[in-house]
């Protein structure tokens, strides 16, 4: 059966970006995405893709679109959450954004993998909204970057049972 993780940074609000871009500079957490999902299938939104530019190496990468013509070379597209959970055949899925695929996959998901950015910014786009009855954090791990001295956490949440 396959799984799904959603892995997402966050600011102190919930906010995850703006003008489709990260608003924030955090290489540690490019670093932990990157050992988190390469080997593993990627879901994003075609405006994620749009974003990030290339489909990301040595993962499969799956772009939700309403378009039906939409195609990029390395990319598998499909019309929604539930195509991409079909496509992944047992693997264990991670759910890379946005907003609204966020939204349509977080009552599917067994793992939230968060990254905390321990500041505020000017966000257009945010993270659903949790209830904690429904998870559990099970790790965390503080941080300061060594790059930006913006403190952050790696932060794992299962479903509740």
């Amino acid at each position: 059966m396959s799984t799904l993780t959603i892995i997402v940074a966050t600011d102190q609000q919930g906010g995850i970006g703006i003008n489709n871009s990260l608003p924030w500079k955090l290489p540690e957490d490019l670093a932990h995405f990157k050992r988190m999902t390469t080997g593993h299938p990627i879901i994003m939104g075609r405006k994620t893709f749009d974003s990030i530019g290339r489909p990301l190496p040595n993962r499969r990468n799956i772009v939700i679109t309403r378009n039906h013509e939409w195609r990029h070379e390395g990319v598998e597209a499909v019309g929604s959450v539930a195509e991409a959970i079909a496509l992944l055949d047992g693997a264990q899925g991670f759910v890379i954004g946005g907003a609204e695929i966020y939204q349509q996959s977080l009552a599917l998901t067994a793992t939230l993998i968060i990254t905390e950015i321990g500041n505020t910014y000017d966000c257009d786009a945010f993270f659903p909204e949790l209830d904690p009855a429904e998870w559990q954090e099970t790790s965390r791990e503080a941080h300061v970057s060594s790059v930006s001295g913006l403190p952050y956490a790696f932060v794992t949440l299962q479903r509740r049972p």
